[in-house]
């Protein structure tokens, strides 16, 4: 009995020893510079975490460090899907590697400017103010925005048309790119909202040239219409329309997919009409149809001048036949998945089918 113990217990030690040999395997494969940009983001929401603690200061309302904080989470996150997926096999790596390093270098340089103009208490987006400093950091942005979004969308033109994984990660990766390079668009009308005056953390009076608040153009002046109150934790706009909202939904939603899919995926044993990979497939199709509509109706209602906290009777509409479509789509799968069950033998699904003797059974004569 103790011999069977040691045995399980080393047998339990091995597996945990190739897990983790193969965990360490995967983090080696990533795209470097990549993956330190996701380490460099990932120390600074830390840093911004404790400074909001330490630091009272505050820009419209909200802690200093907030922005960085949030620049940082995003970027760790889209850093290290990027990484992810550039270490999968594919062909024109060398273009994409390099794609990725420019991703990598833009991304460091806007944040950190996004984190010094935090430090010194004033703004980074927008900013018209005539110091050196500010004038560097808007130079930067200039050059490094559409950087980063060239970066992207070239990379996606180049793995759009290859099948890198299993047929259900694939589509998850082809529309979350997409989300992504549609997001990055969207944050371009932010220049377009008009002026508004604002102060910084010390009380000076600062011109931003545009924000990220729809109200109706009747009412724009240059009264700070960002500083208003805003949603609890994300400070989206209660005012009106905040771009921040489809920006956000567009540029995370290949993390919302490839969540679903490791859903999928430990669901399927469980529930045998999601074993098959097409049927997998199609549900990722359609979750990320429906996460294009919701894309489409958030920025719907920026554009409108509507807080997505006060939706009106048009939004929820949009919203309720988004659900109802959706939901009757999956119904649709799920109904061809258990005709296609029914069709079949049970004893044709390798999951069901019995496993061979260990040795054969011989009788005595």
């Amino acid at each position: 009995m103790p011999t069977t113990h040691s045995a399980a217990l080393d047998r339990r030690s091995s597996a945990r020893h190739r897990r983790g040999g193969a965990v360490a395997e995967a983090a080696a494969r990533l795209h470097r510079p990549l993956k330190w940009m996701a380490v460099t983001m990932a120390g600074l929401v830390v840093f911004s975490l404790v400074a909001m603690v330490v630091d009272d200061r505050m820009l419209l309302g909200e802690s200093v460090w907030l922005k960085p904080m949030k620049f940082g989470l995003a970027f760790t996150l889209y850093g290290l899907t990027l990484a992810w997926l550039l270490s999968l096999p594919h062909r024109g790596s060398r273009a994409t590697w390099w794609l990725g390093t420019v991703f990598a270098v833009t991304g460091f340089l806007d944040v950190g400017f996004i984190a010094v103009q935090a430090a010194r208490g004033t703004f980074s987006h927008f900013n018209n103010e005539t110091d050196a400093v500010n004038e560097i950091g808007q130079q930067v942005f200039q050059s490094g925005v559409p950087g980063l979004f060239l970066a992207n969308l070239i990379i996606v033109v180049i793995l759009s048309w290859q099948r890198l994984v299993d047929r259900p990660t694939a589509r998850a990766i082809h529309a979350g790119l997409f989300l992504a390079v549609v997001g990055m668009m969207l944050g371009y009308l932010m220049g377009f909202t008009g002026k508004q005056l604002v102060r910084d953390a010390d009380g000076n009076v600062v011109e931003l040239v545009a924000g990220h608040t729809v109200i109706d153009q009747a009412g724009r002046d240059l009264s700070p219409r960002d500083a208003a109150p805003g949603i609890p934790i994300t400070h989206w706009s209660t005012i009106g329309g905040d771009l921040r909202v489809p920006h956000f939904v567009g540029l995370h939603g290949i993390q919302v997919l490839l969540l679903a899919v490791v859903v999928l995926s430990w669901l399927a044993p469980r529930y045998r009409w999601l074993r098959a990979e097409r049927t997998r497939a199609a549900v990722i199709g359609i979750l990320a149809l429906g996460y294009t509509g919701l894309l489409a109706i958030v920025f719907t209602q920026a554009m409108r001048a509507q807080s997505l906290a006060h939706p009106d009777a048009t939004t929820l509409t949009a919203f309720a036949g988004l659900t109802a479509g959706v939901v009757a789509l999956l119904g649709l799968v799920y109904w061809r998945a258990r005709a296609t069950m029914d069709r079949e033998s049970p004893i044709a699904d390798p999951i069901l089918r019995p496993a061979p003797a260990p040795y054969p059974i011989q009788t005595r004569r």
